[in-house]
């Protein structure tokens, strides 16, 4: 009897390992790209719509015969906006699911948590908007296996503060930064180095943290002030605030931002009537008439019926690009994957065409986008 139950369980458990084995099996005609983005959470607007951009892609790219004849397979994840799942889901996609390249996180803490991870395991990881200056190359040299579509705060920093002072022509700022993020203080630090280096002045320097709602002790102290222009390098959550609570107390003047500005709930948090005379640098507009971009917004209409945003954008060509890469690389493994990467020259894309840098960046034009009542009325494309 001993004998017999031995053997059943040897057979169950025989079993139940072929079975596991079999939902991570790789199938020959089948390429697995992980998806690992902030679906919920704090920021969760723009991985939300990055994943629906990479999804548009994707359908596209298989529709026309896959990579090389194969079909991606997305494994899509949420990372909750938190670093450290960012960095669990990681290590799931690549070691039980078995993903040859990472799309994703949208923001640099989390896509930085989750480089690691792809450096151990030699898989490409790419973020289509994690801006931070040391996502793929920091004291210690190039991240080998980290990249992205997106350009950096420092260009960042540098156009918004050019744009002031030639665009604008204003000579005297206020910064009021979120000093909990590294995206804030690299944009504050590049902003003001730059302004400063050309003759403007920075008025004031004023910090708050995320998730803060109350700005008017802050808005207060520097009305007094002679200022002629507020940058705010900082995330759409607390900026529609600022702005909105700038303007109840009377500061009508230019409003600045970056890409963090760009999300449908700014003009929620601050409604139509305060945002006037506001800039942000961006990665797309959709008052560009290249042909490229008019497909894009035709098609993203016609599977989602909405207008896409930049994010809709990043995350379009972030799959395009990983797709582009796969296809040129010698074999479909991580090292193949990450040398046909960084040999990519003038990639087309609806945020603009480029060639990859020795540092995995982009070289690519930034857009400066202006609102009128919460719409956006004008753009100005920047050349790096």
């Amino acid at each position: 009897m001993k004998k017999i139950v031995g053997v059943i369980l040897s057979v169950v458990l025989t079993s139940t390992l072929f079975t596991g084995c079999s939902k991570t099996a790789t199938n020959a005609n089948e390429i697995k790209i992980g998806i690992n983005y902030e679906l919920s959470g704090d920021v969760a607007t723009y991985g939300q719509s990055s994943v629906a951009g990479i999804e548009l892609a994707i359908e596209q790219i298989n529709a026309a015969g896959g990579i090389n004849g194969k079909k991606i397979v997305p494994v899509k994840y949420d990372n909750k906006s938190e670093p450290a799942e960012a960095t669990t889901l990681a290590t799931k996609l690549i070691t039980q699911d078995k993903v040859v390249s990472i799309l994703g996180p949208a923001t640099s803490g989390s896509f930085k948590a989750e480089i690691p991870v792809g450096i151990k395991n030699k898989v490409p990881v790419i973020s289509g908007s994690a801006t931070a200056d040391d996502v793929t190359v920091d004291a210690s040299g190039v991240k080998e296996y980290a990249f992205r579509i997106c350009f950096n705060d420092s260009y960042q920093g540098t156009a918004m503060a050019n744009f002031a002072l030639k665009n604008l022509s204003k000579k005297k700022a206020v910064v009021i930064m979120d000093s909990s993020s590294d995206y804030g203080k690299g944009l504050s630090e590049n902003f003001t180095k730059t302004f400063e280096a050309a003759g403007g002045t920075i008025v004031a320097k004023e910090a708050y943290v995320a998730k803060d709602t109350d700005f008017n002790a802050i808005l207060t102290k520097i009305k007094g002030k002679d200022f002629d222009v507020i940058f705010i390098p900082g995330y759409y959550t607390e900026a529609g605030l600022i702005i909105k609570q700038a303007r109840a107390q009377g500061i009508n003047v230019p409003v600045l931002g970056a890409d963090g500005f760009d999300s449908p709930t700014l003009l929620k948090l601050a409604g139509a009537d305060a945002l006037n005379n506001v800039y942000f640098s961006n990665h797309y507009s959709s008052l560009d008439k290249d042909p490229v971009v008019q497909k894009f917004i035709t098609d993203f209409k016609t599977k989602y019926n909405k207008e896409p945003d930049a994010f809709n954008a990043l995350g379009y060509d972030l799959a395009k690009f990983a797709a582009d890469g796969i296809s040129r690389a010698d074999k479909v493994s991580g090292e193949s994957i990450k040398n046909a990467l960084a040999g990519t020259t003038n990639f087309v894309g609806v945020t603009g065409s480029f060639s990859v840098d020795k540092n995995h960046n982009p070289v690519k034009s930034i857009v400066v986008i202006g609102l009128k009542n919460g719409v956006q009325d004008s753009s100005v494309k920047v050349s790096k």
